[in-house]
């Protein structure tokens, strides 16, 4: 049974910075294409960034670009966002998710992510 276990959330001021964890088990962790997901209550999860299998490849929403980045350690089965000039906006919850395939190529389809994790919350107070 795949876990993802998130933390790292929690009240932040604009410009500040917070960096998320992800701690997998359950799945041959360095075999899969991860990402983090986020939603505001109310409206639709989005894609924030997704990592493959090696991290050799990266997808960033545009919104997030130049300001998050995503990382992982597949000797330790954990997933990062590093998220730095946080501004209120994005304030959410966090999900990792891991793809539905071994070797799946990066995408912004949220269909394409099978396992999901329980989420983290983020608030950027102005």
């Amino acid at each position: 049974q795949v876990q993802l276990a998130e933390s790292g959330g929690g009240l932040v001021q604009a410009g500040g910075s917070l960096r998320l964890s992800c701690a997998a088990s359950g799945l041959r962790f360095s075999t899969y294409t991860m990402g983090w997901f986020r939603q505001v209550p109310g409206k639709e999860r989005n894609l924030a960034a997704t990592i493959s299998w090696n991290g050799r490849s990266a997808i960033y929403a545009d919104s997030v670009k130049g300001r998050f980045t995503i990382s992982r350690d597949n000797a330790k089965n954990t997933l990062y966002l590093e998220m730095n000039s946080l501004q209120p906006e994005d304030t959410a919850i966090y999900y990792c998710a891991a793809h539905r395939y071994p070797f799946g190529v990066p995408t912004r389809r949220q269909l394409d992510f099978g396992s999901w994790g329980q989420g983290t919350p983020v608030t950027v107070s102005a």
